[in-house]
């Protein structure tokens, strides 16, 4: 039996006379034990998706089951064997980290003693300033108490919405450390996140937009699924090279990637007539190298063919 089970879910909200379609008739499945993200931007329908898998939102269309147990139907049942840790910080800013703990420990009938091996790697951290109030932590260290307080009554399966959005480069690679501790203990984790280099630390990704799930596999089928040539390339301008880039006839698609622009190529280019047109622009410090693509190009080309 799959730990996740989604069949058609959908859920619009009204504004006005309009209708927002936030989640679009997304049907999946994830294994016990696995560690599956959906990576998308801010409005893909990630929160609402998790909302209505933690008996938080009811769905207009569709249905699903956690751990066996109907979302609709046995929400109870889900809300005692699953752990939610939301986007944004939700836990009592005015009370300390351990009487946040003791408080969630004691919604569930259970004591931070009774599951500390599950905890423990993460509460050591946080444990120095045990009587600190929440609201007076750090954003990396309010992410690990969190993420204590969604861990305290021994869940099956462990929904982390964005919960690496707005904290430092260490604080992120230590909380995916713990996320693969915690799968080692059997926990089946759904993480979402709009960050596309974190979709090569889960088994399995789906990436979503516009409430649907575009595709779905592992980071590396995902990756493999990309057939196009990329050039990065780079110049003394790199604003004025973006624009030419655009008007040349043998490049399919260019965008924005880090220090670089991507360019997909059309099938026969020429390595030599791209370098001619750029050098007859009056570009200088011309770099053009073939690198392989990464999730965020299989998002870019996903997204160009949706609104072709």
């Amino acid at each position: 039996m799959s730990a996740i089970q989604a069949y058609g879910l959908h859920k619009d909200y009204r504004n006005g006379k309009a209708s927002i379609q936030a989640v679009r008739d997304v049907s999946f499945e994830v294994s016990r034990g696995e560690l599956f993200g959906i990576i998308g931007p801010d409005g893909a329908g990630k929160t609402s998706l998790f909302r209505m898998l933690t008996t938080l939102l009811l769905p207009d269309k569709g249905s699903a089951t956690v751990d066996g147990s109907d979302i609709v139907k046995d929400y109870k049942a889900i809300r005692n064997k699953v752990g939610y840790m939301p986007g944004k910080f939700s836990l009592y800013q005015d009370l300390s980290v351990e009487e946040n703990l003791e408080f969630f420990a004691t919604l569930f009938k259970t004591s931070l003693a009774e599951n500390y091996d599950l905890v423990r790697d993460i509460y050591v951290q946080i444990e120095p300033f045990k009587k600190r109030r929440a609201g007076k932590l750090s954003g990396g260290m309010k992410q690990k108490l969190a993420l204590c307080c969604a861990l305290i009554h021994k869940p099956v399966v462990l929904f982390l919405d964005e919960p690496t959005t707005g904290v430092d480069a260490v604080s992120r690679k230590e909380f995916w450390d713990m996320l693969s501790n915690l799968k080692a203990q059997g926990i089946t984790i759904l993480v979402s996140t709009p960050y596309m280099d974190e979709a090569s630390l889960c088994d399995r990704v789906t990436l979503m937009q516009e409430g649907r799930f575009m595709t779905t596999g592992t980071p590396g089928e995902i990756r493999d699924s990309f057939k196009k040539t990329i050039l990065a390339v780079r110049s003394a301008d790199m604003f004025r090279l973006l624009q030419d880039l655009r008007s040349y006839n043998e490049i399919e698609d260019v965008y924005s990637f880090g220090e670089n622009h991507h360019a997909v190529m059309k099938e026969g280019y020429s390595l030599v007539n791209m370098e001619s047109f750029l050098a007859s622009k009056g570009h200088t410090g011309i770099y053009i190298q073939t690198v392989p693509p990464s999730i965020e190009d299989c998002f870019m080309q996903l997204m160009q063919y949706r609104h072709e």
